[in-house]
């Protein structure tokens, strides 16, 4: 089972080597907090505030691909953590089937930002990250 997200808030630290970001239940309590890079961070930041780049940045260039190909994104699954790693798939609706490709969950994150899908959480995760509230 997986629970679906919202990105609630980001903190980008000029003095820091990891930003945060912050993901919250679109209905329950719990936020959970990932760990990221400056790129992926600022990349997610440039997304809310809607900043228009003047040519395609990595998450565009994805999304276009996919839509090229004639798939469909569907969303972001945050389905593992292993030695207090994350692990992502973007899931993509292609010839009536989902495919699942590997990524990582900041990578995964922008993408969903930038083209409006939605982002879970597994479960699992969930109650390993913040208990089981």
């Amino acid at each position: 089972m997986s629970v679906q997200m919202q990105l609630r808030r980001i903190i980008i630290s000029e003095i820091q080597d990891e930003q945060v970001i912050m993901l919250k239940e679109v209905e329950g309590e719990r936020i959970f907090p990932m760990m990221i890079g400056i790129f992926e961070a600022s990349s997610i930041d440039r997304r809310v505030k809607h900043m228009v780049s003047p040519r395609p940045l990595t998450h565009d260039l994805i999304a276009s691909t996919i839509e090229k190909l004639g798939g469909e994104l569907r969303d972001i699954l945050i389905n593992e953590i292993r030695d207090q790693t994350y692990f992502a798939v973007i899931r993509i609706a292609l010839d009536g089937e989902i495919v699942e490709v590997d990524c990582r969950p900041s990578d995964g994150i922008a993408l969903a930002v930038a083209s409006g899908v939605p982002i879970y959480v597994a479960e699992g995760v969930l109650e390993e990250v913040c208990g089981n509230d």
